[in-house]
C-alpha cells in the first residue's frame, strides 16, 4: 500500500491558492482515475488500485500547520506501513513555478505542513514532492495564501500533470528513479536568445 498526502487548507477560500497546490493536484489525480473523496473531520480521502497495489491519497483537513495529524492516523490505522510509503505534496517557496523536486529527506524549509509532519514522524526521512511556486515578492503570506498570476497558468498546467505523472513513477519504480527522471524538468519559458551583432 501507498499513501499519497497532499497538503492544503480546507474551505473554499483556499481554493486555487498556491499553499493549496497539494489539494489542487490531488483533486486532478482523482479525477484522472475517476474516484472520489470521502470525508472526515480529519481528511479527505480516497482508494484505487495501480498495478494491483492499492493507493490512498489523502487531504488532511486540520489546516496546513497541524497536518501531521492525519499522517499520524494513517500509521497508527495501517501499523505495517514504512515511511518510504508515504508521498507528501507540497507548495515550496524555495523552487520558482514550472519546477518540481522529489526528495527523500530533508528541512522544512520554513513550511508548517512539513515542520508539523516531521514532529509527528520524530524524522525529516520521508519522500516528498515539492511544487514550486516562486520566492514573494513582498509579504510571505499574501503570496501563498493568494492564487497563480494569469500569467503563471500555462507553466502550471504542464507541471502539474508531471507532477501527477512522477507520482506514478514513484508508484511503480521508487524515489531514486523517480528523482533521476523528474528533477530535471523545468516548465519555465526559455529566456530569448540575444540577437544582438556584436
Amino acid at each position: 500500500m501507498k499513501l499519497i498526502f497532499g497538503l492544503g487548507n480546507p474551505g473554499e477560500k483556499y481554493d486555487g491558492t498556491r499553499h493549496n497546490i497539494g489539494f489542487s493536484i490531488l483533486d486532478i489525480l482523482a479525477n484522472k482515475v475517476s474516484i472520489t473523496f470521502d470525508q472526515t473531520k480529519l481528511y479527505s480521502s480516497a482508494i484505487f488500485t495501480h498495478n494491483s497495489e492499492e493507493i490512498c491519497i489523502i487531504k488532511p483537513l486540520t489546516y496546513m500547520n497541524l497536518s501531521g495529524y492525519a499522517v499520524r492516523y494513517f500509521f497508527e490505522k495501517y501499523p505495517e506501513l514504512q515511511t518510504n510509503d508515504i508521498l507528501i505534496v507540497y507548495d515550496d517557496i524555495h523552487l520558482p513555478v514550472g519546477k518540481i523536486r522529489f526528495r527523500g529527506k530533508g528541512s522544512d524549509g520554513g513550511h508548517n505542513g512539513i515542520k508539523h509532519i516531521t514532529e509527528i514522524l520524530s524524522s525529516a526521512h520521508y519522500p516528498r514532492l515539492r511544487f514550486g511556486v516562486d520566492l514573494p515578492k513582498a509579504d510571505l503570506i499574501e503570496h501563498v495564501l493568494g492564487p497563480f498570476h494569469p500569467e503563471e497558468q500555462t507553466i502550471l498546467t504542464p507541471t502539474i500533470d508531471a507532477s501527477i505523472e512522477g507520482v506514478f513513477h514513484w508508484i511503480e519504480h521508487g524515489l531514486e528513479k523517480t528523482m533521476n527522471v523528474f528533477n530535471s524538468k523545468d516548465f519555465r519559458p526559455s529566456p530569448p536568445e540575444n540577437t544582438t551583432n556584436e
